[in-house]
């Protein structure tokens, strides 16, 4: 679906007060990076999924405090995370210690991310593998550095819009970032660059299960 090129202080102001069509194009704008985010702390793509739903719904009944000082982005994410992290708390996930995570390499692993190949059958495949291997890596970070890598290096966020999202400072992000990329270097042998784009892809099935299902429930709890 095209998504619309309406201004996005226009969707705003139309959203805030109910217009579904506003909030479903604010929603595909930001949809990928707000899953990533979402994914990035939960590690799970279901979870992530149901995660960002109950933000989006959030976000809607919040609109009307949304200042134009910041980016709507930024916002988002602020509101994603702390959903997320909510919900971390809720269930009492485990957090992987620091010298747990990121330990003893895969040989096997960094042949297969060392290997040279053409776009055929056989590279497509192991395109497929060696995203799974990274963000099975990604996922072994400490939760903190993982939440600001996906920011930072998935999505390509600035750092000062990171740390207004996140609420810390921007040192702090900075150096979360290089050690996460520490960490993921010593088991990825150099490969994290080449393959960030493919990392938890976001195809329009699952953007379009989202925008959806946000719509029901939206409709559901009389919002539009």
């Amino acid at each position: 679906m095209r998504i619309s090129t309406t201004p996005e202080a226009e969707l705003v102001a139309r959203a805030a007060t109910g217009d579904a069509q506003a909030f479903e194009t604010i929603m595909r704008r930001h949809n990928q990076l707000l899953f990533r985010t979402a994914r990035g702390i939960l590690k799970s793509n279901e979870i992530a999924e149901e995660t960002l739903q109950d933000a989006y719904l959030r976000a809607w009944q919040a609109l009307r405090e949304f200042r134009a000082d910041a980016k709507l982005s930024t916002w988002l994410v602020r509101i994603v995370v702390n959903e997320a992290l909510g919900r971390l708390r809720r269930k009492r996930a485990e957090i992987i210690p620091l010298e747990v995570a990121m330990t003893m390499p895969d040989p096997e692993i960094q042949a297969a991310l060392t290997a040279s190949s053409h776009e055929t059958p056989e590279h497509q495949t192991q395109r497929v593998q060696l995203r799974g291997i990274l963000e099975s890596r990604i996922d072994m970070l400490p939760d903190a550095f993982r939440t600001v890598f996906i920011l930072r290096a998935v999505e390509e966020m600035e750092v000062p819009e990171v740390a207004q999202a996140l609420g810390i400072p921007e040192a702090t992000v900075r150096t979360r970032f290089f050690r996460a990329r520490s960490l993921l270097r010593e088991g990825l042998a150099g490969a994290v660059d080449t393959a960030l784009l493919d990392a938890f892809s976001f195809d329009g099935v699952r953007c379009d299960r989202i925008v959806s299902a946000v719509l029901a429930r939206a409709s559901k709890l009389n919002f539009i």
